[in-house]
């Protein structure tokens, strides 16, 4: 079992900046991918970004130049900077992480960005 904490959402204006980060407990040390996905009303889940063990990223085109994720192995956390935010970012961020062939959801964070 993974337990995952998310922390980072909250307002902020259009082209401002947030930081989400999300920590993972307990069969932590197996995880292989740590990513972000996001949902905004009547939207489907949408993958933003993601990160395996060995670093190598991966980002939808649409955050791409803005965000940036990275992860920190040794405390099992991966953290979302989000920058140069627009109002379609706004969703329900959610982390995911894969550990011996199972996902893993954390609990989701709001991020509202205003015009």
């Amino acid at each position: 079992q993974v337990r995952l904490v998310e922390s980072g959402g909250g307002l902020v204006q259009a082209g401002g900046s947030l930081k989400l980060s999300c920590a993972a407990s307990g069969s932590a040390s197996s995880i292989t991918s740590m990513g972000w996905y996001r949902q905004a009303p009547g939207k489907q889940r949408e993958l933003v970004a993601s990160i395996i063990s060995a670093g190598s990223t991966n980002y939808r085109d649409s955050v791409k130049g803005r965000f940036t994720i990275s992860r920190d192995n040794a405390k099992n956390t991966v953290f979302l900077q989000m920058n140069s935010l627009r109002p379609e970012d706004t969703a329900v961020y959610y982390c995911r992480t894969l550990s011996l062939g199972y996902v893993y959801w954390g609990q989701g964070t709001q991020v509202t960005v205003s015009s």
